[in-house]
């Protein structure tokens, strides 16, 4: 299976001058969590990921208001990324050992193609693969140090 067989195709995406009230509403109309943040919507290149946790923490806790830019709030580098051709346990692992929930999808020239979110993993892998989407759980559950020791303890 490949990523591309996971991902949700055609992602709602902001721009890096939209606002943070506007990436706010688009997530709850559309129940997301995270919108691929691109250059413009007519090239859809890839600049980042704006999350619900980065309006809250980096925006509404800082102070600041919905009028703000995302691209003042938004996580944009490292940007861990997936290509549709490549295979889907490379991807969680590649999750994993990021520690993010969401990945976006990405084809030439860093274009949004899709997205791949824990639900995605859970309704198309699940039914034949459950032990890896509970080891993904797992390793995105548990803090980093703590996984790093168990890694590397006997």
């Amino acid at each position: 299976m490949k990523a591309q067989d996971l991902m949700s195709f055609s992602p709602i995406t902001v721009t890096l001058a939209d606002s943070v009230g506007y990436a706010a509403e688009l997530m709850r109309e559309r129940g997301v969590g995270c919108l691929p943040v691109v250059d413009a919507r007519s090239t859809l290149h890839l600049r980042g990921v704006i999350t619900d946790r980065d309006i809250v923490v980096r925006c509404v806790a800082q102070g600041h208001g919905s009028t703000c830019k995302v691209c003042d709030h938004m996580t944009a580098a490292p940007l861990h990324t997936a290509n549709p051709a490549d295979d889907v346990h490379v991807v969680l692992r590649r999750m994993e050992a990021a520690q993010v929930r969401r990945m976006p999808v990405i084809g030439l020239e860093g274009r949004v193609l899709g997205i791949i979110a824990q639900a995605d993993i859970a309704r198309r892998l699940g039914p034949t693969e459950p032990m890896a989407v509970e080891e993904l759980l797992e390793g995105l559950s548990t803090p980093g140090l703590a996984r790093l020791g168990r890694q590397f303890a006997g």
